[in-house]
């Protein structure tokens, strides 16, 4: 028996628990999933939404009112760590209110096991942890908390790669789509490869076949997902490309908009480019992470290019697409960064004028090369550096959105306006939100829709 099978027959084994439980309590139970971090989070809490609606759970809309939590951890940055660390002090209490409620830890904080071993020592009222490399186990650990009232496991490395376990999604018409795992590259601040272990490309023929039965199943738009896209199909056999792999879903029938992050500048090639531009499913945008403008704070990052690699990759899609949205990460106040790399920095987001930007404080992670890194640059420095560079980036943010206002572009619908029940809330191709009068019926649908007044950063619209 495969290790598929295996999780689905825990999955009936837990349900027979919980179907025990509900009866001595007198109420059915129900779950939540809270995720922290990336889009990459976002799609393994869907897949372990979809494990726990299997065994029965149904679906609670607070942690107050779940009798299962499960946080999925990020902890790219030290806020993210806080954060957890934070929601677990409340959950004391609530867990003596609810003795039978069951809490519990996953994904990329857990996957560090002196973290790990700090919650299980702090925190007692935890249930469950485990890790990046073995999240399909979900039922297998519940069954254990059901036996014998805590499941604690890490794998140090991936075991392989674990699909066509149950999904539940957010939305019905559009789905994150897993197409490799893990990361290579090991910049010197980043705790990814660590926690997410090396690059694995899923078969080709795999991510088609998932492709064609979500898109069966009303999905229009597919957001590709990887630590970095550009480097997928390395290693397979059949060897595979990114560029191959648009190509092939670009026949799908059904499916009207791909999507994909993240991108690494290193690995962006020309044939990458070509393929992007004579794809019309692929939406004209891209997360091209820049991190900083200085060649020699990119040397101590380990990013492999320079400030004038990373703009003639900028100038080439440009004119590869000039319809294309750039957006970008940036991080200040790097151990070692000085006035004149902060300068260079605010003239390569000039010169690349970005259509957005992620602009961050660099965060200590542990365990990566540049924690041990000395600096001793002020916090107020690195503040007043921090504020300037993203001064630049929302300037050239907003002038950018300009050169869209007044056109007509395809808007994929998402939701009801948060803040006017009289509207909707969509996308276009670029990324850009839009907000346009409209009523629930309208989601899902890709509406033509002129863009009537840009406000910086979305857009007022009207149906066309």
């Amino acid at each position: 028996m495969d290790e598929i099978q295996t999780q689905y027959q825990f999955m009936e084994e837990a349900a027979g628990y919980l179907r025990d439980i509900e009866s001595e309590i007198g109420h059915s139970l129900r779950a939540i999933v809270v995720t922290f971090g990336c889009q990459m989070n976002e799609r393994d809490s869907e897949k372990l939404r979809g494990i726990l609606f299997r065994i029965g759970y149904g679906e609670a809309q607070s942690e107050e009112e779940a009798d299962l939590i499960i946080y999925n951890t990020c902890t790219v940055r030290e806020n993210a760590d806080v954060r957890v660390f934070g929601r677990l002090g409340v959950l004391k209490s609530l867990k003596r209110e609810k003795p039978h409620l069951i809490i519990g830890l996953c994904g990329c904080m857990m996957q560090d096991g002196e973290t790990a071993d700090l919650v299980k020592k702090k925190y007692p009222h935890v249930d469950l942890i485990f890790g990046t490399h073995n999240q399909h186990k979900l039922a297998e650990y519940l069954v254990k908390v059901f036996r014998e009232k805590g499941s604690f496991e890490i794998w140090s490395e991936s075991g392989g790669i674990y699909e066509n376990l149950p999904v539940s999604r957010k939305y019905p018409f559009k789905s994150g789509l897993n197409i490799m795992y893990g990361c290579n590259n090991f910049c010197s601040y980043c705790i990814v490869p660590y926690v997410r272990g090396r690059e694995r490309s899923r078969k080709l023929e795999d991510i088609l076949r998932e492709a064609e039965g979500l898109c069966a199943d009303g999905v229009k738009e597919i957001m590709l997902l990887g630590q970095n896209v550009n480097s997928y199909g390395r290693g397979l056999d059949p060897p595979a490309s990114f560029p191959e792999l648009l190509g092939e879903l670009q026949k799908i029938e059904g499916l009207k908009r791909i999507r994909f992050m993240s991108s690494h500048p290193k690995d962006l090639s020309d044939e990458l480019m070509e393929a992007m531009a004579g794809n019309d499913k692929v939406c004209r945008h891209i997360h091209l992470a820049m991190q900083s403008g200085s060649t020699e704070i990119l040397k101590k990052m380990n990013r492999h290019y320079s400030k004038d690699d990373y703009l003639e990759v900028i100038d080439k899609l440009r004119r590869a697409m000039p319809d294309i949205a750039i957006t970008t990460d940036i991080i200040v106040g790097f151990p070692g960064e000085t006035e004149e790399d902060v300068c260079q920095t605010i003239d390569a987001a000039e010169r690349a004028r970005f259509d957005g930007a992620f602009t961050f404080i660099y965060s200590k992670r542990h365990g990566t090369p540049a924690a041990k890194m000395q600096d001793d640059t002020p916090k107020e420095v690195i503040q007043e550096r921090f504020d300037r560079v993203l001064s630049v980036v929302r300037k050239t943010a907003e002038e950018q959105a300009k050169r869209f206002e007044g056109a007509v572009l395809p808007v994929l619908v998402e939701s009801v306006n948060r803040s006017d029940s009289k509207m909707v809330t969509g996308r276009i191709p670029q990324n850009h939100t839009v907000h346009l009068k409209g009523s629930a019926d309208l989601i899902g649908n890709i509406l033509n829709v002129r863009l009537d007044r840009s406000m910086g950063f979305y857009y007022i619209g009207s149906e066309a």
